[in-house]
């Protein structure tokens, strides 16, 4: 990939004057004969080859004798145990042999047959005069008395010695156990120190040594191979004159180790010493080339580098692909990646949002066809910490020294700041615009208020004198119609309350603090609601601990609160369907005392959809509103009036579904409340 060209290219391209070269230090003499340093290097790697292989030839001698100890003991071991083992099967044998048993009989024991299927060569029942009374296998060549006589003379578990002669195996060395009969006489079993080797010797071993047994005049007793001399081979020996008398276990190693100096490793250290003289000559000749190069090279890039880094913008080219090729310090500075992290990636970019990967790709495509603005365009980028940028982009071909278009460079300020500051002032805007409707709201609401008392003080005026005028003619005397005249009246008259109330609040008066019943507050608020739940088929429940104690508060005030609540929960309760078992809809109101018995609290919940993830701050929030008819202004209202008792409005998803808003107000004496009104009043 060719790289952006430099700015004396473009300059010598478009006649510009020549810069100066910048000038540079001579080179000192360790760096000129750098060049040296590989064949330096491939020298003592050779001289460490050599010690090495004589240290391993050392070592594998040494790992040889080891093995060669260790493997002499535990044979000497298993042919030791093996010659006990026959011993005790010997002495076993002569134990249980029968008093006066015939040659026959001695011939048909199953031990005896068992041992001459082992390596026994014959067996030899002797009296107690030492004369022979049974001799297996019968066609063997009876023993010469003498030596009879000798391994009956010391009837020990393992022979003395071994001996030369004849038996029905063939001529050569035997030995022979002898064990005492009882009674008298004894058992002289013999057998051949081959037979028994090869029998004990295991065959992985034979495949590594050759063994033998040899006496103490160098004569091969037995050997598992055949003829074979030990020559320069690594051998050990054993002395085992307590098992096998004058004889000695011998093993003699079938590899040969061969010195270090010959073989393969020294030709191909020779053939690398002399291929790495003639890379050292070439090798020099190529740095003598690339230093006057480098000399170049280092001037421009020098001047290349101080411009980029005096500049505060971001600089970025890429290839016809898409693929970075450079970026600037400042650049890497602004969305915290090292440059040689950045250097190389392909789109997507990691600073890119990942909310808006689609949408930057598009715009990437169009830059890459060439059809970037030439005005420049925004974007948003994130930085590594997570946090946004907001940046301005301007791209420009790229083109080499020869005029070849081989990418896009591409300058990018950062707007961050100047786009917070203009978000700073729209919200400042939206904010002072949000205070005069606030304003204007509760002009309106304190003009309304005025205005509609005395409508309603004229409403339960004219109603009171209707109710006693038909009392006094008893014109009417249905109590229903006069019961329904004492309703009008009262709520009438509770209506002038409220809005008297709502007139005082907006005036910045302090409630009307009282003795109330919270149970009686919440009782009255839902009989005015009962008719209008009824007719939306909503089951409202009360939950009101008898125990509740009284609070000083406004009651008309705080029943309002609680109408508010129950009307949002019928209202959210509307949009389900029909009153089925499985879509039941109904209101809980609940009434308790926290475990301190300061805060009586006041629980409006409902089986609708729930709060969908929004908190009490966004919903009591003025002009905020879930209705699509609704002002946003009921739970502000609301809120404003619980913090006024000095109470806490809360919003939770209710356990089984649904929504729950809480109200805690605290509990308060009469004497506390007017102290602190008093003490109000005087500050």
């Amino acid at each position: 990939m060719p790289l952006p060209a430099t700015p004396s290219a473009h300059a010598d391209r478009l006649g510009a004057p020549p810069r100066p070269v910048l000038a540079l230090p001579p080179r000192p003499a360790l760096r000129r004969g750098l060049w040296a340093l590989p064949l330096v290097i491939s020298l003592l790697f050779v001289a460490a080859v050599l010690v090495w292989l004589k240290r391993s030839e050392q070592a594998d001698l040494e790992q040889q004798r080891q093995d060669l100890i260790t493997d002499a003991l535990s044979l000497e071991a298993q042919i030791s145990g093996g010659i006990e083992r026959e011993s005790l099967q010997l002495g076993e044998l002569a134990r249980r042999l029968p008093p006066g048993a015939s040659p026959a009989a001695f011939a048909a024991l199953p031990d005896v047959q068992r041992g001459l299927q082992r390596f026994w060569v014959s067996i030899t029942w002797l009296d107690a005069a030492n004369r022979i009374v049974a001799h297996l296998p019968e066609q063997a060549p009876r023993p010469d008395a003498a030596q009879i006589a000798a391994g009956a003379a010391s009837p020990s578990n393992v022979a003395p010695g071994v001996s030369r002669g004849s038996s029905g195996a063939g001529s050569g060395l035997t030995a022979h156990l002898a064990a005492s009969v009882p009674g008298g006489g004894s058992l002289v079993a013999r057998y051949s120190p081959t037979a028994m080797l090869r029998q004990n010797v295991p065959w992985w071993l034979t495949r590594k040594y050759d063994v033998r047994l040899v006496d103490s005049f160098d004569d091969v007793i037995a050997s598992t191979a055949d003829g074979s001399d030990a020559g320069d081979r690594a051998s050990h020996r054993i002395d085992m004159s307590a098992t096998l008398g004058d004889a000695a276990l011998e093993l003699i190693a079938r590899d040969r180790i061969a010195p270090w100096y010959r073989g393969l490793p020294i030709t191909m250290v020779i053939g690398f010493v002399a291929l790495i003289v003639a890379i050292t000559w070439l090798l020099r000749r190529q740095v003598i080339g690339v230093a006057r190069a480098e000399a170049a090279w280092r001037t421009e890039a020098a001047w290349r580098s101080a411009m980029e880094d005096s500049l505060t913008v971001g600089l970025r080219a890429r290839d016809l692909d898409g693929r970075l090729v450079y970026v600037n310090r400042t650049l890497a500075e602004m969305i915290g990646y090292a440059p040689e992290e950045l250097v190389g990636l392909m789109p997507p970019m990691p600073y890119w949002p990942s909310d808006s990967i689609g949408e930057i790709m598009q715009r990437h495509q169009r830059n890459m066809a060439g059809q970037a603005p030439r005005e420049g365009y925004e974007a948003r980028w994130r930085h590594r910490d997570g946090r946004l940028l907001d940046v301005m982009v301007f791209e420009a071909p790229l083109v080499d020294a020869s005029g070849t278009h081989i990418g896009w460079m591409g300058s990018i300020l950062d707007i961050t700041a100047r786009k917070g500051l203009e978000e700073r002032e729209r919200r400042h805007a939206e904010a002072m615009a949000h205070h005069a409707r606030l304003t204007m709201l509760g002009e309106i609401a304190a003009t309304l208020a005025h205005e509609l008392n005395q409508p309603l003080t004229a409403i339960s005026s004219y109603n009171a004198g209707v109710v006693n005028s038909l009392q006094r003619e008893g014109v009417v005397a249905d109590p229903v119609v006069l019961g329904a005249l004492r309703r009008l009246g009262e709520q009438a008259a509770h209506a002038g309350r409220i809005v008297q109330r709502i007139r005082e609040f907006l005036t910045r008066h302090e409630p009307q603090l009282e003795t109330c019943a919270p149970g009686a507050i919440v009782e009255g608020a839902v009989a005015l609601l009962k008719r209008e739940l009824e007719r939306r088929r909503i089951a409202l429940r009360l939950a009101l601990d008898p125990r509740l104690p009284s609070i000083v508060a406004d009651a008309v005030l705080v029943e309002q609160v609680v109408i508010n609540l129950v009307r949002n929960a019928s209202d959210a309760l509307a949009e389900r369907p029909g009153p089925e078992p499985s879509a039941e809809r109904r209101i809980d109101v609940r009434g308790s005392i926290s475990a301190d018995a300061r805060f009586v609290r006041l629980d409006v919940s409902d089986n609708g959809p729930g709060l969908q993830g929004r908190r009490i701050e966004a919903l009591c929030a003025p002009f905020y509103s879930t209705k699509t008819d609704g002002m946003g202004m009921g739970l502000a209202i609301c809120r404003s009036i619980v913090e006024a008792h000095h109470g806490v409005l809360d919003a939770t998803d209710a356990p089984g579904g649904g929504a729950c808003f809480s109200i805690s107000l605290p509990v308060r004496r009469v004497s506390e409340a007017t102290s602190k009104e008093e003490q109000a009043d005087v500050a």
